[in-house]
């Protein structure tokens, strides 16, 4: 077990693991893995006392919310929290009250 040191470990292994081979011999992170995803977006905006909001009368931002048919999104296709999904539920359905957004896709 000699001829298996510590920089074999570090600098080859990884490549037979499918990682990126680490480039700096000194640091001994794998490299990142957010898998090439884009960063979540937030759809939240601040108020003047630094409260989180969704507007419900900025239409064109809660229709890319939405499916074609008129179905909200899931947590997990928009990234967001159940806070903050809660609160896009809410604004999509002021909207829908509002007739700024059409229920389904047969009143578009």
């Amino acid at each position: 077990m000699e001829w298996l040191d510590v920089q074999y470990l570090v600098l080859v292994a990884p490549q037979y693991w499918g990682y990126k081979r680490i480039q700096d011999e000194r640091t001994h992170t794998m490299g990142s893995r957010d898998y090439g995803r884009p960063q979540a977006k937030t759809y939240l905006k601040t108020d003047n006392r630094d409260r989180k909001y969704i507007d419900y009368k900025s239409a064109d931002e809660l229709r890319r919310l939405m499916t074609p048919n008129g179905k909200i999104y899931s947590r997990k296709r928009l990234g967001t929290s159940a806070k903050e999904q809660r609160m896009v539920a809410q604004a999509i359905k002021r909207a829908r009250f509002m007739a700024l957004l059409p229920f389904t896709s047969g009143t578009l």
